[in-house]
């Protein structure tokens, strides 16, 4: 029987591979894991943990101001968005941290790097060559971007957790629930936000009147929001602006500090060179 350094070896550290690593390390198996960037994932990293903490700070203007209502005396207030993104980067460390002493403690060996496949049993993670009887792939996904002139200059969720400085005027594309949150976030820390969304109606899928009710309580709040509506192209301009042209409007062209992108997601499998181990992805994937 041919020997092999693992008997299953994860690629992706977030939720999905922490969790089957750590199960199989625990049923006897000899568990490894890589993991390209930090380990935690989509959820911890990117995703809902940080987004919970941005929602979370967008709340409290609302809340100063209600104050007043209740007989408390609230100071003029300011927002300091370099002072939160520290914050949420210390939070994200801290879980990361904790993801990977969870596999450490359960006996699966932790490699930091990307990982492809040489074979079916081979994978190279940072030039060491890896030999398994197992492999599970759990990347996860990706933002997906529109093969549209200018989308270079457009970010996804994935950048709007580390932007520099809060923008002043943001464009949200798209009418799923990431793009309805980033939107009220925005919102709620201060800056002025456009929504747009190709459809007639935001959260597709959802309950229909809860949808409407919570598109017209968006537009109370003052987002600006554009159904059936989309992006031609986008151009950058000399002030560092972006000049967003808009399909099926009379507005035409609009000028914007941040354009985001929240269109959906795609595998992700870039990288893998999956062709290697005899696997095959969709077209227009990875």
């Amino acid at each position: 029987m041919q020997q092999y350094d693992f008997d299953l070896f994860v690629v992706g550290g977030g939720s999905g591979g922490v969790r089957a690593a750590r199960v199989a390390a625990g049923l006897g198996a000899k568990v490894g894991i890589a993991e390209g960037f930090r380990y935690g994932g989509t959820c911890v990293i990117r995703g809902c943990v940080p987004k919970k903490l941005l929602v979370q700070a967008a709340h409290y203007a609302e809340d100063l101001e209600d104050a007043a209502g209740f007989g408390w005396t609230v100071p003029q207030a300011s927002f300091d968005w370099s002072r939160l993104v520290t914050a949420k980067e210390q939070e994200i460390t801290r879980l990361s941290g904790i993801y990977e002493n969870l596999l450490k403690n359960s006996g699966v060996q932790v490699f930091q790097g990307h990982a492809h496949f040489e074979d079916s049993h081979t994978l190279s993670v940072s030039g060491k060559l890896i030999t398994t009887r197992y492999v599970l792939i759990a990347t996860g996904g990706t933002p997906t971007l529109p093969d549209i002139p200018g989308i270079e200059y457009a970010i996804t969720s994935n950048e709007a957790f580390d932007l520099p400085t809060l923008p002043r005027r943001v464009l949200v594309v798209g009418g799923g629930y990431i793009a309805v949150e980033f939107a009220g976030i925005f919102n709620g820390l201060g800056s002025e936000v456009t929504l747009i969304h190709r459809g007639a109606q935001l959260l597709r899928g959802f309950d229909g009147a809860v949808a409407h009710h919570l598109q017209e309580e968006m537009e109370h709040k003052g987002i600006r929001i554009l159904t059936e509506t989309q992006v031609a192209s986008l151009g950058r301009l000399a002030d560092g602006q972006i000049a967003v042209q808009m399909r099926d409007v009379v507005t035409g062209v609009e000028h914007f500090d941040t354009v985001m992108y929240a269109t959906g997601r795609t595998p992700q499998t870039k990288g893998l060179n999956l062709a290697a181990a005899g696997l095959s992805e969709a077209p227009g994937r990875g």
